[in-house]
């Protein structure tokens, strides 16, 4: 199998059958076998037995399949499970709205056959979306390579190309299919490019995608850089932290004390700075304690991982 084309789909009955003609037509000029997963993310609407009865037809070239979740589970699952299932050398993936050009798929293809890239990205330059929509985003990928280090200029496109061992090598959970880049580059592929591609206006449905994806999407930012920087050694955050709060704490302690005992005769307990200084201590003893449960947790997972690995010459 030369391609996979992973696409999910929630409610989009009526863009179905012409995605997969224009697919069928692309993949058969240059000569491509291709698989598309279809993966019904709890349709409401006709979207799932349109998709069984085109997983029916198939040609030389192409092979449709069909993955159906009953309840509506979100895009990073719907994108996960097609990981998973595809079975071509390069993974592609697209929207099925129809705003995504299935004549782009050839650049994508060769891009990661010919180039050797890890993983080519679309960036919708010139986006046919409203400006409640282009403004936040060009915030939203604006912050994503400040903390990222990844010079790309739209990392949610849904348009994207990998080679085949990088998809088998990431798991997306959550809303995390928005920084699939980081992802993979966490990972130690690093060889990321950049394709612009045609984005087409909205034929049929709404979006799917409310203001609360700005919210969500910044969460899930600090959470991967997080992972990323901290993720291996949890205790040089956690325990920095909690020394720094435990060392105020017994600072303000000592002071008290001292004070007591050769300046003035008082109740500790009266002044409510006391307090303060055992919240301090008690907070850098719990935070000292979560990177410490957190390198266990590390360790532990890697020495798993380690058994699982088929070593030669060693």
């Amino acid at each position: 199998m030369n391609l996979s084309i992973i696409i999910p789909v929630f409610n989009e009955s009526k863009s179905i059958l012409t995605l997969v003609k224009e697919i069928s037509a692309i993949v058969i000029k240059n000569k491509i076998i291709t698989e598309i997963l279809f993966i019904n993310d709890g349709s409401t609407d006709n979207s799932w037995r349109i998709i069984k009865s085109v997983c029916k037809k198939h040609n030389k070239y192409l092979i449709v399949k069909g993955i159906g979740f009953k309840a509506n589970t979100g895009k990073s699952a719907a994108l996960n499970s097609g990981f998973i299932h595809s079975q071509g050398s390069v993974v592609m993936t697209m929207d099925g709205d129809l705003q995504d050009d299935p004549k782009e798929i050839p650049n994508f293809y060769y891009a990661i056959k010919i180039d050797d890239f890890d993983l080519v990205s679309g960036w919708k330059k010139k986006r046919n979306d409203p400006l409640s929509k282009t403004i936040p985003t060009k915030l939203y990928n604006w912050a994503t390579r400040f903390f990222s280090g990844i010079n790309l200029h739209d990392f949610n496109c849904g348009f994207k190309a990998y080679k085949q061992n990088v998809v088998k090598n990431i798991e997306v959970s959550g809303e995390m299919h928005r920084y699939i880049p980081l992802l993979v580059k966490q990972k130690g592929f690093n060889n990321i490019g950049e394709l612009i591609v045609n984005h087409r206006s909205r034929k049929h449905g709404k979006s799917k995608y409310g203001l609360e994806r700005f919210s969500n999407g910044l969460l899930d930012l600090v959470t991967i850089v997080f992972l990323n920087k901290f993720g291996k050694r949890p205790m040089h955050f956690f325990g920095f932290f909690g020394i720094i709060a435990f060392l105020i704490g017994f600072s303000i302690s000592f002071y008290l004390a001292y004070a007591k005992l050769f300046y003035e005769q008082y109740n500790m307990t009266d002044r409510p700075i006391f307090y303060l200084s055992l919240l301090c201590m008690i907070i850098g003893s719990q935070l000292f304690l979560a990177g410490f449960i957190g390198e266990l947790i590390v360790r532990k997972k890697k020495n798993q991982n380690d058994s699982m690995i088929e070593k030669i010459g060693f």
